[in-house]
């Protein structure tokens, strides 16, 4: 089905969804490399013109990425809520758009129609919005997990403590943790990527971090960012596997590219579930996304790059996951080329994944070789506040000396929560209180004070 708009007496004709979508998209370098970005702004307007008309059944009728040959389609469409979709008080694109800024439209009433959203709908709406169209609907979507503690609840802003080290160094690794910690980071979860895949060190930083957890009696869970088979492989040598970790994208053929499928990420789930560790919720699937991944494998099937990650959070969200965040700068810039595309980029993506029920976070980043730097990254670290983000990553200084990129530290976390008023998880809050690292209001007390675990870091 052709879509068509006029400007200014010239015609604009789109052949189908998929091409119109790509159209209307922000620019960004990642479509102009598939070949599926406007060739003007006139024509980037005309698309959206265009979208704004287009019924929301019209995404329920027309599949961007053939259903027969995409197990992720098949995925939106056999688990689409009908109920849900019709609840929603808006005819087109355009109408759903003004809806979800309606005052009226609160909290509540976002989360009973989300099973009734599809991807493709999401990415649509946030098409057609402003920067802070996606900031004030994002933050009325509130998405509670829970595993030992309590992330997303509104007034709260959690961190991911990623204490990565070039050569998994053990004392390295539990330095960065107690550091981390001492700034009142970790409430997320402590996760680290491992330089290596070999199965016995993955093991050995599982029971590390698992120890230092349970010697502190610390409430919140650990992660190793292995891939799922390494996971798998932990769990049946008895390791201490809290989350189960993957990368997923929004293809069945980009998530081959990362050696997996839906029936594997059941089956850790399934896995880590019968190990019965959580303490207050079974959320325990944690993802990772980002804009071009699924280009980047050539399996995009013609789709812009921000509606196919809008459409792998269709996979993240059937796992009822604890964490999801998009690392929407860390490609490169032959996607996302400078400042200006990660933070829309990231707005989208915080926008699309809270829209569609997922308790999003994001790892604001970016490549020493992509047009942006750290001023940038405040930007977006201070949009994502405001926003509602779930959780932010807290990385020592800011610079991943494992990973070679840069993202947000310690003293970020701390910015953001004391700027607008935000405290961590509540049980780690408590727990911060309790190890005289904050003090009763929850500021960060004098570094002499944070007992044991300064004795513990001078220890090593």
């Amino acid at each position: 089905m052709a879509f068509t708009h006029t400007v200014a007496s010239r015609r604009y004709v789109f052949a189908d969804l998929k091409t119109l979508l790509a159209k209307a998209s922000p620019a960004r370098s990642g479509d102009y490399l598939a070949g599926v970005a406007a060739g003007s702004e006139e024509e980037r307007m005309a698309a959206r013109m265009a979208l704004a008309d287009v019924p929301l059944a019209q995404f329920l009728n027309e599949a961007l990425v053939p259903y027969e040959s995409d197990e992720v389609t098949r995925l939106i469409v056999d688990r689409h809520d009908g109920s849900a979709f019709h609840a929603i008080p808006a005819a087109t694109v355009g109408d759903l758009r003004n809806w979800l800024l309606l005052h009226e439209t609160d909290t509540e009433m976002l989360a009973r129609v989300a099973p009734g959203i599809t991807p493709e709908m999401a990415a649509a709406v946030s098409k057609l919005m402003r920067n802070q169209d996606l900031i004030a609907v994002s933050r009325k979507c509130r998405v509670v997990t829970r595993f030992r503690n309590t992330l997303g609840l509104p007034g709260r802003l959690a961190v991911r403590l990623q204490p990565n080290h070039p050569t998994d160094d053990p004392k390295g690794i539990a330095a960065a943790i107690i550091d981390g910690l001492l700034y009142g980071c970790g409430d997320a979860t402590i996760g680290i990527n491992p330089a290596s895949d070999n199965l016995g060190a993955i093991v050995a930083l599982l029971r590390l971090v698992d120890e230092l957890r349970c010697r502190y009696d610390v409430p919140t869970q650990s992660c190793v960012l292995t891939h799922v088979t390494n996971t798998l492989r932990a769990i049946e040598q008895g390791a201490p596997v809290d989350l189960v970790f993957q990368s997923v994208a929004g293809s069945e053929q980009a998530n081959a590219s990362f050696g997996i499928d839906l029936a594997l990420l059941e089956e850790a789930q399934a896995a880590a579930l019968a190990l019965g560790r959580g303490t207050v919720g079974e959320n325990l699937m944690y993802f990772e996304t980002g804009q071009g991944s699924a280009l980047s494998a050539n399996a995009h099937h013609g789709v812009d790059q921000q509606t196919m990650e809008a459409r792998a959070y269709a996979v993240a969200r059937a796992f009822s996951p604890l964490l999801v965040n998009t690392v929407v700068g860390f490609i490169g810039p032959e996607y996302l080329y400078d400042g200006k595309q990660i933070v829309r980029a990231g707005l989208e993506d915080h926008f699309c994944g809270k829209l569609l029920g997922l308790p999003m976070g994001c790892d604001i980043c970016y490549t020493n070789h992509a047009e942006a730097d750290q001023d940038d990254m405040d930007t977006l670290l201070t949009l994502f506040g405001v926003a509602g983000v779930n959780y932010i990553m807290g990385v020592p200084g800011a610079d991943d000396i494992m990973l070679n990129y840069q993202s947000t530290s310690f003293h970020d976390a701390l910015y953001l929560r004391e700027s607008l008023g935000l405290q961590p998880a509540p049980e780690f809050a408590r727990w911060l209180q309790a190890m005289g690292i904050t003090d009763a209001s929850g500021r960060l007390a004098d570094l002499a004070e944070r007992q044991p675990l300064l004795q513990l870091a001078q220890g090593l």
